[in-house]
């Protein structure tokens, strides 16, 4: 899918005035991307709700895409375990564990 293809029109906000917003959104309805101009520079789009969906799910697509690359481009492979990051920051396993057992009995957890 493109997101302007043959069933796409430019139209002047002049002639989109013209014309009604009834004809613009029956057009969207049948497929059309209608494409708004205000001196000679898109300024909105009418397009259909199954249109939309398209485009939201290739966004979220492309995102998912970036993300995955950045992440393959990134990764060195070294992973860091919990224990060494609680040391790191100064932390006990067993001590957090207490902690959090004395607040469960409390009732704050």
């Amino acid at each position: 899918m493109t997101v302007l293809d043959s069933h796409s029109h430019v139209i002047s906000v002049t002639d989109a005035a013209k014309s009604g917003l009834p004809k613009l959104l029956r057009d969207a309805e049948n497929g059309a991307d209608i494409i708004v101009e205000r001196h000679g520079k898109a300024v909105a789009a009418v397009v259909s709700m199954r249109h939309l969906g398209e485009l939201q799910r290739l966004e979220i697509d492309l995102r998912e895409t970036a993300l995955l690359l950045s992440r393959a481009a990134t990764d060195t492979g070294h992973r860091t375990g919990l224990d060494e990051v609680l040391t790191t920051l100064g932390l006990d396993r067993a001590e957090l564990e207490a902690e959090l057992d004395a607040d469960l009995a409390a009732g704050r957890g």
